[in-house]
């Protein structure tokens, strides 16, 4: 079968390969994949996986054979894979804790894009009650920053979204954003000096890092997602020092797939109250072009791609 695999060459990062087909175990299904999604950190830090492997973590498509163990859901069933290692091939072998089934209505190609943007604002954004809070969401025209920037609205918080750039920023304020900026010392310009964030999703990194804690309030956190600006983070000596409630940086966390998640994503979108940010949609075989646009920021929101 085909699928795209790791390629560390100059024609990388990832290219079309035969491989062998899945033998599942006994407590996986196999699913025949329809549709992949792009994610900027898998593919621009390529490196991290070794040559020659099957790439990828979300996609969607239909079980073509259920666990022979009873678990997982039933053949013929339409399936969204999240957070699953090697899910870019035409077939699939997945246990069902990174499965979650799609409900009627809800279109499978944009059921792919929901694995790790969709799971990673919603981890971070469930650490806290968000009612009537304030909440800064870097990168916001991103996957990860278009669920944010919904689901912390749906939690009633208080969301102000920054972009790279102004052409950037179409959208955001429909999707829930109270304020959109394209840089935080905006926030003196409109004098709101004042303005302190409760709960940062950061998945830029570098300098911007800094500037989120400068204004942060007593008590909040800043959850570092991601590090698109490939820069360094610096504190200047005494930053990190201050009376009052304490106030953290957080990283990630696992990436353990958890089917409830995806379940409870689906949900909200089936009910009208999520939308998936799909900025473009294709064919795999021209997956060249789309890591091009991708890695140019051309992209607002997710790529997904079908399986021919």
């Amino acid at each position: 079968m085909r699928a795209l695999v790791v390629d560390h060459g100059e024609a990388g990062p990832v290219r079309f390969a035969d491989v062998d087909e899945p033998v599942p175990s006994s407590d996986e299904a196999l699913v025949e994949i329809r549709h992949i999604a792009l994610n900027f950190g898998e593919l621009n830090y390529v490196e991290q996986w070794p040559a020659g492997a099957v790439h990828g973590h979300d996609a969607s498509g239909v079980v073509v054979r259920a666990a022979s163990d009873g678990s997982g859901p039933p053949e013929g069933t339409r399936v969204v894979l999240g957070m699953s290692a090697h899910a870019w091939a035409e077939r699939v072998a997945v246990r069902p804790a990174s499965l979650g089934i799609v409900p009627e209505g809800v279109d499978l190609a944009e059921s792919a894009a929901l694995g790790i943007a969709g799971v990673t604002a919603l981890r971070v954004l469930r650490k806290r009650s968000l009612l009537a809070r304030d909440v800064l969401i870097t990168g916001a025209s991103g996957g990860v920053g278009h669920f944010a920037v919904q689901l912390a609205a749906l939690a009633g918080a208080r969301v102000t979204a920054l972009v790279g750039s102004p052409d950037r920023a179409a959208g955001l304020r429909e999707l829930g954003a109270d304020r959109v900026l394209t840089d935080l010392s905006d926030l003196t310009d409109l004098a709101e000096t004042a303005c302190r964030f409760d709960l940062v999703l950061d998945t830029v990194g570098g300098p911007l890092t800094v500037q989120a804690w400068n204004l942060l309030a007593e008590g909040g956190t800043i959850h570092v997602v991601g590090y698109s600006s490939a820069q360094d983070t610096t504190f200047p000596s005494g930053v990190l020092f201050g009376f009052g409630e304490p106030r953290t940086i957080s990283t990630y966390g696992d990436m353990t797939p958890t089917s409830e998640e995806l379940t409870d994503l689906l949900g909200l979108v089936a009910a009208g109250k999520l939308s998936v940010p799909v900025g473009l949609r294709d064919d795999w075989r021209d997956v060249g072009d789309a890591v091009r646009a991708l890695f140019a920021r051309k992209v607002h929101g997710k790529i997904v791609l079908d399986v021919a």
